[in-house]
């Protein structure tokens, strides 16, 4: 392995606070791994920062009235205050509005400007002729030209994680106005990924396809084997960093030429306070640079990341992206404008000292090769089950019981049986085999060992039953304590990349923290001690007294977080809903044109590969008619089949995903936003009888 580190974090938008979502799948998993690889003595630069030149930060501005500088000011210092309370510990937490970060953003791409590596084009981009302004990245919504999404950003669709220009979406709206765009003509510079394709196919295509996560490769793959074109690296905006050539006027880098370069001078301010070089961090090549991800910046990290050192020549390349996928809250996609979601602030203040509680039910319910499902009742059977019966269970009969017996002396041991001995060799297998985990980035895999190593504890214990054979055999108990407190010591040191806290507050019981211990007669263990090491905690070392590592949670807690769940959703919803304002002015001709009528709903089926689309035999009372009506999220098919239902029966027909339907259910949306049948289920109406 190497012995230099260079590891990143996604820097998160400071438009909002970090939610569970950001810690399951970027910053719990890399905080684990420089936790650990620290432990093992590597140099560690772990780095991380602000991201604040995004467009969600503009909008953010634009509807609370404020400047983006109000907004990045006051996220970038919520965000950081989080982690550092929630204990990741980044070498360094910058920010892109630093100077630092913008003379070194500014002077990558005049570089690369200066070699020739960019395309000069002018071509049409969106516009929004109300606003007075190009449409770029989430300034525009539509349907996404992969999978259908009706609500895909200009940048990304987020169902299906495809990288967007604003001009591919299906029928774009503006995000500031909603009106229908138009095109207009602008310039802008362009990374051509075509020209790197080659170089990426050989990287990572044949260097990389065993050692990368599948997710990865699999992504990475099908955009390369689709054909790589050239890519913006400038927008049409007034928030960012100005683009330093002439000509550019009004124009910034785009984000996410930006934002990656943001490692780089995040770098460069660690190594400034630390008195550091920071150049070997990036571009020695005995260094290993990890990027940790959510998949939605796969292609950023693996494709335009990468091309863009290669470009500028002197960096190393990054060694692994092992990103993760998407984590569900309670069966929904989390959702930030939804409020659908667990904030870090308020889990901080709602469990106290428990942030270790978390930080294990995220890793143990990690979307590491899928999207999996972050549930409170899981949380609470996590920290119930595992956490407090098994971890700190064991913990607690150790402690007590060498208070008790030895006034919390470490006994000396007598003669080892046969699974004494076991029990100790086992010991000896646990960091490589978390080390092989890890090293793996199986970080769920990793902390089921160390629990693993915990119930190894407890069965020694249940099995030797001490608190028994005390009243016979003395001499044999002070062995069984004795082993017992050599696991513990290999807890203490083995559970500190995923419990930081926890392993902390369990050296201070133990007594084996540098500050407990004398150089001479260190009791502190480094990862490899844990493997080498014959006696990790030796006779007639004092311990502490017993304190409870973890605390049982309530079902009241539970559901107070249940219900404050789905209040704030409600309430959120309720903020956001907005009244649709009156049509424009008809006449009653106009009216008298619509020919609504009743009827009755005969058949219905599901319409393939359609979300939501239900395909309806509808008697009008006049013919049998099929209607295709967009209300399958809302009803199955077995639902509607004998409703009574009102029909715009005289509306042209239109072919719909190759069905021609011949009219309109007329709908509406309740209080809770489903919808509803305008006309009651009355036997006693005809069907076809006129509305007037």
């Amino acid at each position: 392995m190497s012995n230099r580190y260079t590891i990143t974090a996604a820097l998160p938008y400071t438009n909002g606070p970090i939610h569970i979502g950001h810690l399951a799948g970027v910053y719990v998993p890399a905080d684990i791994y420089a936790r650990y690889l620290r432990l093992k003595g590597n140099d560690v630069a772990f780095i991380c920062g602000s991201d604040e030149h995004g467009v969600p930060i503009t909008i953010k501005a634009k509807n609370e009235g404020v400047s983006p500088q109000d907004i990045v000011d006051k996220y970038h210092a919520i965000i950081k205050q989080s982690f550092e309370e929630f204990g990741i510990s980044f070498d360094n937490y910058s920010r892109t509005s630093a100077k630092i970060h913008h003379e070194t953003a500014s002077e990558f791409f005049k570089t690369l400007h200066d070699k020739g590596e960019f395309i000069e084009e002018t071509n049409e981009q969106l516009y929004d002729e109300k606003a007075n302004q190009f449409l770029a990245d989430r300034f525009v919504t539509g349907t996404c030209p992969k999978c259908g999404n009706e609500e895909a950003y200009g940048d990304q669709c987020e169902n299906c994680g495809t990288s967007l220009n604003a001009t591919d979406l299906i029928n774009p709206k503006s995000a500031i106005t909603g009106n229908v765009p138009t095109l207009k003509q602008t310039k802008h510079w362009f990374l051509p990924l075509d020209k790197h394709e080659a170089f990426l196919r050989s990287w990572i295509l044949e260097g990389h396809k065993s050692d990368w996560k599948p997710n990865v490769y699999g992504q990475v793959k099908s955009w390369i084997d689709d054909g790589l074109r050239p890519r913006a690296v400038t927008r049409d905006l007034d928030w960012g960093i100005p683009v330093p050539v002439e000509g550019a006027e009004g124009k910034v880098l785009y984000v996410w030429f930006d934002a990656p370069i943001g490692y780089i001078s995040s770098t460069k301010e660690w190594a400034k306070r630390v008195g550091k070089d920071w150049e070997p961090y990036w571009k020695d090549k005995d260094t290993k640079l990890i990027h940790f991800i959510g998949k939605d910046n796969i292609v950023f990290h693996c494709i335009i990341f990468p091309a863009m050192l290669q470009a500028e020549g002197s960096y190393i390349l990054p060694d692994n992206v092992p990103a993760n996928e998407f984590l569900n809250l309670e069966g929904n996609k989390l959702s930030t404008s939804k409020n659908w979601a667990v904030w870090l602030p308020e889990y901080l203040i709602d469990f106290p000292n428990q942030q270790d509680v978390l930080r294990y039910a995220l890793t143990a319910n990690a979307p590491e090769a899928k999207d999996n499902d972050f549930t409170w009742k899981d949380f609470q059977a996590r920290n119930n089950n595992e956490l407090v019966a098994i971890f700190g269970n064991f913990i607690n009969r150790v402690v007590v019981l060498t208070n008790k017996y030895y006034n919390s002396i470490v006994p000396t041991p007598h003669d080892f049986s046969k699974i004494d001995e076991e029990t100790l060799a086992a010991v000896k297998t646990y960091p490589n085999v978390i080390s092989s985990s890890i090293e793996r980035y199986r970080f769920r895999e990793a902390q089921q060992e160390l629990m693993n190593l915990a119930r190894l504890g407890n069965k020694y214990l249940a099995d030797e039953e001490p608190w028994k054979v005390i009243k016979v055999d003395e001499a044999r108990v002070q062995t069984i304590m004795y082993i017992a407190l050599q696991i513990a010591s290999a807890l203490a040191t083995l559970s500190e990349p995923f419990l930081p806290f926890t392993s902390g507050k369990l050296k201070h019981i133990l007594k084996v923290s540098s500050s407990d211990s004398t150089t001479e007669n260190r009791i502190e263990k480094s990862w490899n001690d844990i493997a080498t090491k014959s006696v990790l905690m030796p006779s007639g070392h004092q311990i502490g007294q017993a304190e409870l590592l973890f605390s049982k949670i309530e079902d009241e807690a539970i559901q107070e977080q249940i219900d404050k769940l789905v209040a704030s959703k409600k309430a959120n919803e309720a903020a956001n809903k907005t009244v649709d304002p009156q049509k424009d002015t008809i006449t009653f001709d106009d009216f008298s044109k619509l020919d609504i009528r009743v009827g009755t709903i005969l058949e219905a089926e599901k319409m393939p590969k359609a979300k939501k689309l239900l395909v309806l035999k509808v008697d009008t009372g006049i013919d049998v008619r099929t209607i295709v009506s967009g209300i399958a999220e809302s009803f199955t098919a077995e639902e509607v089949v004998g409703k009574k239902v009102t029909v715009l029966v005289n509306l042209a027909p239109r072919a719909l995903r190759g069905v021609e339907s011949q009219g309109m259910i007329l709908m509406t949306e309740n209080e809770e936003g489903k919808l509803v049948f305008v006309n009651p289920d009355d036997t006693s109406v005809a069907n076809g009888l006129k509305i007037s």
